[in-house]
């Protein structure tokens, strides 16, 4: 009998030099739903991949210096790159896209061609805002207090030609599918769409470029490239082999059982994605579930922002599976979290330390202690206290399973973490210290050792999604065998009653909070010089900006003042044909003879004045940081390829 099958997908990644532990959120509660249903016996393809085109990415290459392939080649591929980062929060994603893999781009200009053969795409004429950052078209009235509503930044003017989707021939059955069907989750995402996108009107969307060329040509226009987002959520398809032949599962697997993103990229998967797919005529993913973000001082992560938290070092101090059991177990998946050092470690030392670590260490040593390591052939001797734990062990899979299946992960390990407290409540009642001293409690104390082996043995088959590596530790210490399948969680008892275990490390030491704390903080002390970065000046019209006549100026000579340690005088040529004296401050960061014959920057229209007896007759223009609390000047000089008396505007 063939498996059932499901489809699970994170989004693309645009590939961010500076990867933190925000960015593995979303993957890693993706891979914990992929695992729990492999675990149940269903075949999985999990998805994941890069968003590799668009303007920040062509403008970010050309400040490195390199090509946008080259870039992002680099990110993905390179060390601490997105797939290095995958590699070590072990993910299991079956496939990975690159928007850049040659049989994605031909499908997209097959799939761009469709929609525009279908009467669905047009061409026009752009006028409107546009976030770069977020590669987001916005109309006025959408922007929050002139801003993009999305991510807060500043949008800049667009006006070009283009092609437009009708996304406004499908807002009607794109309301019905939001309101009226649990295609989107959770139900306040609905909400946020339908009162900010639906309702004020769905408008059309610019879904091509001509301003940049780092994208996917529209085959039958090259001057034009086809809009990021179109190209990036047509991933979900392209990678089952829709439009190209690279892949053959398409029949398969899709439609999509879920796609899991983050809450700012809701309005692209409840609202586009499934507009594009009507025009298609293909059928659309069965949900969207919309997680909120890891926050950190109140504010979601963000390299701008500077509040990153690095993964390898967490996973090199913690490991993997104690950070992953963090992010499923100390955030509801819907809503968005508060991270902190201190919630990462009280959570490793109470559930993984102190509860689970510790219930395990306690049954193999005792198992050991009081049997030598392997429980007798039989035995009995069930009492009430033993009929509560195994009746809460036996029913934990129906309980986790129902929170599993509403992408409930922080109540699935609660589940898990009420037995094992019962388990660890359950050696504090029965005290097998002093049923060992009586030979007579024999068979007791062996009833009271399997039941806690079979216990921790049921919620480990139930963890293993989560903590897949310390699960496979945990099996090997109580000897579970084969018996870690997800029929083998299904009622209390699989364990054969002679269970033998192995001692072994601690699977999760205890942290001394204080000490790690301030480790930590060493570790994520800045390094290099610390620059301070003055507030900007408040704001001045260009009328007040057009009085400055800045001019490039030839450093003729220059020399120092006597009798003063911080002025050099300049004699400088402005292009007027009289030679320019302008005295600066800047002894004691340049000899003179270096600046001679360099070509400077001076405002030649502030009224003379006098320094040590000597005329000034202008400003040369300099840049001033604070760097570790001392003052640092650099002299703005151009390329000698500007000519004297070119006036700056």
């Amino acid at each position: 009998m063939s498996k059932e099958k499901f489809y699970i997908t994170t989004p693309i990644y645009y590939p961010s030099d500076k990867l933190h532990i925000g960015h593995a959120y979303c993957t890693v509660c993706t891979d914990t739903m992929a695992r729990y249903m492999r675990l149940r016996g269903y075949d999985v393809m999990f998805l994941t991949g890069t968003d590799e085109h668009g303007q920040k990415i062509e403008d970010k290459a050309r400040e490195a210096g390199v090509s946008p392939k080259e870039f992002v080649d680099n990110i993905v591929e390179g060390p601490r790159g997105v797939k290095d980062l995958w590699k070590l929060m072990n993910i299991s994603n079956d496939r990975f896209i690159r928007t850049t893999d040659d049989y994605h781009v031909s499908a997209i200009q097959k799939i761009f061609r469709k929609m525009y053969d279908n009467g669905d795409i047009y061409k026009g004429k752009y006028v409107g805002k546009y976030c770069k950052p977020c590669e987001s078209f916005w109309t006025e009235s959408q922007l929050v207090d002139g801003k993009c509503p999305d991510c807060g930044r500043e949008v800049q003017d667009a006006e070009e030609e283009a092609y437009f989707f009708r996304l406004s021939k499908y807002a009607d059955r794109i309301r019905d599918l939001l309101v009226n069907t649990d295609f989107l989750e959770p139900r306040s995402r609905v909400n946020e769409m339908v009162k900010n996108f639906i309702d004020p009107g769905l408008e059309d969307l610019c879904v091509s470029r001509t301003s940049f060329t780092w994208g996917i040509p529209v085959d039958f226009d090259p001057g034009h490239v086809v809009y990021v987002w179109i190209d990036a959520l047509s991933n979900y398809i392209t990678a089952l082999g829709y439009m190209n032949d690279k892949y053959d599962d398409f029949e398969k697997f899709w439609p999509a059982d879920v796609h899991f993103i983050g809450k700012e990229i809701v309005r692209f998967h409840s609202i586009i994605w499934p507009a594009m797919l009507m025009s298609l005529g293909l059928p659309l993913p069965k949900k969207v579930f919309g997680h909120g973000w890891l926050l950190m001082d109140g504010g979601k992560m963000s390299k701008s922002k500077g509040n990153v938290v690095d993964p390898y070092l967490l996973a090199e101090r913690y490991g993997v599976d104690a950070l992953r059991f963090f992010l499923l177990r100390e955030f509801p998946f819907g809503s968005d979290g508060n991270f902190s050092n201190e919630a990462l470690i009280s959570r490793i030392n109470t559930d993984l330390a102190n509860s689970l670590g510790n219930l395990v260490s306690r049954t193999v040593s005792m198992v050991i202690k009081y049997f030598d390591g392997r429980l007798p052939e039989s035995y009995d001797g069930v009492e009430a206290m033993d009929q509560e734990l195994t009746s809460a062990a036996g029913a934990l899979r129906g309980a986790y399973q129902e929170q599993m299946d509403a992408y409930a992960f922080q109540n699935a390990l609660g589940e898990i973490f009420k037995v094992i407290g019962r388990a660890n409540k359950f050696i504090d009642e029965t005290e097998p210290w002093k049923l060992a001293k009586d030979e007579s409690n024999r068979e007791r104390l062996a009833r009271v050792m399997y039941d806690l082996l079979e216990t921790i043995r049921i919620c480990a088959v139930l963890l293993q999604p989560v903590m897949p590596d310390s699960c496979g530790r945990i099996f090997t210490q109580i000897g579970a065998g084969d018996l870690t399948s997800w029929d083998s969680a299904a009622s209390f008892g699989m364990l054969p009653l002679d269970t033998a275990v192995t001692k072994g490390e601690a699977i999760f030491p205890r942290i001394d909070m204080d000490r790690e704390l301030e480790e930590l903080e060493k570790l994520s002390a800045p390094t290099g010089p610390q620059v301070k970065v003055e507030p900007v000046l408040p704001d001045v019209t260009i009328d007040d900006f057009a009085k400055c006549d800045m001019r490039v100026c030839k450093i003729l000579a220059c020399e120092n003042v006597k009798k003063s340690e911080k002025l050099l005088k300049f004699t400088l040529d402005d292009g007027s044909g009289t030679p320019r004296q302008i005295l600066s401050g800047i002894a004691k960061f340049y000899k003179p003879d270096d600046l001679v014959g360099k070509t400077a920057v001076a405002i030649l229209n502030l009224p003379p004045r006098k320094m040590m007896g000597l005329e000034s007759n202008g400003m040369l223009l300099s840049a001033v940081r604070e760097v570790d609390g001392k003052e640092e000047l650099n002299l703005i000089l151009l390329d000698d390829s500007v000519p004297a008396g070119a006036r700056l505007c």
